[in-house]
């Protein structure tokens, strides 16, 4: 396999999920700041507190509550792996493995503590200069995202977060003081992370409203002129940015050749897939928008400014995210999965994880394929890995052959699928170094190379230590992705 010359390998994290420091510096709360943890089966859940002193925790904030931490409860996002301490030595690790790219976020909190200030927080865009100047030590290219799902707590409780047009304007001004104050030090700029989830999401609950599909399909739309602003902002103030799309990247697959799982499964593809990646790299609205419209009666706040602004601000990349494929059905199926952001059918073909994620390279070469064909821009895979419960032996050492398997895989896929002719530029493993789970918000569900000693409870030293794919990454890289 030959993979560019310039080939950008590297590993991802978000702000969220490593970086801790929650309440340092004036950073202000975030919703995942009042998040307890969950597991496999059991759902994460938010605190919040009543203007009468009553408390309580659900999967959402109730609408006349507000978000607020008790006593007595575990939030794992706040320390995270404590980033915000240890960032120097981490990325000293990233440089050891031969990063040219690290894909991180920052945290909107950090720089506007409840999101709608004028003025920015100096201690917050001090650290990430600080961050930014430890990674160019070593050669490291930032890869920013803008927004990883963590809106200013405040944002979501006195505007109703991205229910409200206004929310617009306060993440545009958020972006351009990221693109002014790092003008000289970031040049690849994501502008939201897996946007697509909105709707995607919905599929997870079969009982999902019309209701719900209004309000996923608005607040999509105000995040796709909000992302084609900041593009139009971020070319302007350095013509050298290179500013991408990040979407959610399922390949799914009709469970049987029936006309009718293959006429779903495109219309699968069309809402969850190709519906965020024409808006935000066509510029425009798909024909087939009106259909997925009119299936929920969904009625739109779009003028015709949002329609000039999402044409004249489409995006440099697409980048996507990858881990698994799915499979889609018309009929009954007993065999079904129903993990981790899963649920449907089980392909017999596959093998799957503990958190019933199917292992699919072959579907990675295979979007990869379609989205190249589709878009004619670069791609990036930045994020890929696998979720597993990693066992330190007496000697201290870490063996993970399960996700070197993983990873040698997808990455022979993405090779195949280079040579049949797409652009791929990049990828960045996900969880470079161990993190909190977005979905179950535990610590033992590691997609790291770097093993954090940090448990589920809280416990642990947070001291850092190399797994064996941590070794094997170093020579991947070395080798341009030969030696694998």
């Amino acid at each position: 396999m030959k993979f560019p010359k310039n080939f950008l390998w590297g590993g991802a994290t978000a702000a969220n999920q490593v970086e801790g420091g929650y309440d340092a510096d004036g950073r202000g709360m975030t919703i995942l700041d009042v998040t307890t943890a969950g597991g496999l089966h059991a759902g994460r859940q938010q605190t919040y507190k009543y203007a009468d002193g009553m408390t309580g925790k659900e999967a959402e904030i109730p609408q006349d509550a507000a978000g607020a931490v008790l006593p007595g409860e575990y939030y794992p996002n706040q320390v995270a792996v404590d980033f915000y301490h240890h960032y120097k030595e981490d990325i000293a690790l990233f440089a050891e493995m031969g990063f040219k790219v690290y894909r991180m976020s920052i945290s909107w909190t950090r720089i506007f503590p409840h999101g709608d200030e004028q003025e920015p927080n100096q201690a917050g865009l001090d650290f990430y200069h600080k961050v930014f100047a430890e990674l160019h030590k070593y050669g490291i290219e930032p890869l920013v995202t803008i927004s990883h799902f963590e809106n200013p707590l405040y944002l979501e409780r006195h505007y109703g977060g991205w229910n409200n047009r206004k929310m617009i304007d306060f993440y545009v001004h958020f972006a351009e003081t990221l693109f002014t104050e790092y003008k000289d030090e970031v040049k690849y700029w994501l502008t939201f992370n897996e946007i697509n989830n909105t709707i995607m999401f919905l599929d997870l609950f079969a009982n999902a409203k019309d209701e719900q599909y209004q309000a996923a399909y608005q607040q999509l739309h105000y995040q796709y002129v909000a992302s084609a602003k900041a593009v139009q902002i971020g070319h302007k103030i350095d013509p050298d940015n290179q500013i991408g799309c990040m979407i959610c990247g399922i390949t799914s697959y009709p469970l049987t050749p029936d006309p009718q799982d293959i006429l779903k499964n495109r219309h699968d593809w069309e809402q969850n897939i190709f519906y965020s990646g024409d808006v935000q790299c066509f510029g425009e609205y798909p024909s087939y928008a009106k259909r997925l419209w009119a299936q929920h009666d969904v009625k739109l706040d779009i003028t015709d400014e949002d329609l000039a602004e999402l044409k004249q601000g489409t995006v440099d990349l697409y980048t996507f995210s990858y881990y698994m494929s799915s499979a889609v059905t018309t009929h009954e199926t007993k065999e079904t999965v129903g993990g981790n952001f899963t649920i449907g059918a089980k392909n017999p073909y596959l093998q799957y994880s503990e958190w019933e994620w199917a292992d699919d390279p072959m579907g990675l070469q295979y979007y990869l394929e379609v989205v190249n064909d589709r878009y004619h821009l670069p791609l990036m895979v930045v994020e890929n890995g696998l979720g597993a419960i990693d066992k330190v032996e007496e000697d201290g050492s870490i063996h993970d052959p399960y996700r070197i398997e993983y990873m040698q895989e997808h990455i022979k896929a993405m090779g195949d699928a280079i040579e049949n002719g797409v652009n791929l530029v990049g990828y960045t493993s996900w969880g470079c170094i161990d993190l909190v789970s977005a979905g179950t918000g535990q610590m033992s569900k590691r997609y790291g190379m770097i093993y954090v000693d940090r448990n589920d409870d809280g416990s642990g030293t947070l001291d850092r230590s190399r797994k064996d794919s941590f070794y094997w990454y170093k020579d991947v890289i070395a080798s341009n992705g030969e030696k694998i």
